[in-house]
């Protein structure tokens, strides 16, 4: 049971799944960088919603069903911007007294950020999540060719140019194999459609983004806002995840205040794959802790 609802961000509309919720919260989810909601949240929105967590899941602007040009370009400050409205429109949602944010991937870092502003969240899940740009890019080159890194930045400079002139967007594909021009070609990167998109259940999801999104991605490190998140969040951090890596997070939930850990074993995608039913135990768990609205019964 879901509806479509949508919010203006900077300007623009934002496409949104609404499922409604019975017990006062509200859980505010998007899918990775250029993961769009469907196939970046269902599989964990459904299973909230059925929990009695209200679930607001978006698309970022320029993706999916939202608005704006041009399209396929992600932009961080975009995407936080679109974050905080999204926060704004599930306040304002019927029967919805409190507040999460979910998010995993490069997002999951921007719960980092989020969560240490004076937004009026409850709770927080940073699943898999990249908190440290220039760190991970260090780690993903290790599966770049020469070659195909070069080619990589050259098309992201030749981009960042061509949007100054109003030129549409060069594209590259979210991942591939070493030797592609993608933006991650990491082990576990490759997963990410068979993972994300089984049988083909999403085709509507354009699995590239524009060139000049990667270097400003590369360099974002909400790291350094970790101290100072103000409300309980939980971790969710893959052992051998070569996407996000686990030692940055792991950094990071050590200097967050009210920071709970889980580590599960797998790569990037763990918690959709042979540790979700782990995961999803444990986000509800914690949910359940943070956000539902405990009422004291009426005296007669």
């Amino acid at each position: 049971m879901r509806e479509k609802v949508s919010f203006t961000s900077g300007g623009v509309e934002c496409a949104a799944w609404h499922y409604p919720g019975t017990n006062g919260g509200c859980v505010v989810m998007t899918g990775g960088f250029g993961v769009t909601k469907e196939p970046g949240t269902d599989r964990f929105a459904e299973r909230f919603a059925a929990a009695g967590f209200g679930v607001l899941a978006f698309d970022y602007r320029n993706l999916g069903e939202s608005e704006g040009e041009p399209r396929q370009v992600a932009r961080v400050s975009d995407q936080l911007a679109d974050w905080r409205a999204a926060i704004a429109c599930a306040k304002a949602l019927p029967g919805v007294e409190r507040v999460a944010i979910w998010a995993f991937s490069l997002p999951g870092g921007y719960i980092v950020q989020l969560a240490a502003e004076d937004l009026g969240i409850s709770a927080a899940i940073a699943q898999s999540a990249n908190v440290d740009g220039p760190t991970v890019t260090r780690n993903a080159s290790r599966y770049q060719t020469p070659g195909s890194a070069i080619r990589l930045i050259r098309r992201s400079l030749l981009d960042l140019a061509g949007s100054l002139l109003g030129r549409p967007p060069r594209l590259v594909d979210l991942a591939g194999p070493p030797g592609t021009v993608a933006l991650l070609n990491t082990p576990d990167a490759q997963l990410s459609n068979a993972t994300l998109n089984p049988g083909n259940r999403y085709p509507e999801w354009q699995q590239a983004i524009a060139a000049r999104s990667v270097l400003p991605a590369a360099l974002y490190r909400p790291l350094k806002h970790a101290a100072k998140v103000r409300c309980p969040i939980l971790y969710v951090v893959c052992e051998d995840d070569q996407s996000a890596l686990a030692a940055p997070t792991l950094k990071a939930a050590a200097s967050t205040p009210n920071a709970d850990v889980l580590q599960v074993p797998g790569n990037h995608y763990a918690p959709f794959l042979d540790a979700h039913e782990q995961v999803v135990e444990a986000e509800l768990t914690f949910l359940n802790r943070h956000l539902v609205v405990t009422r004291t019964p009426q005296a007669q």
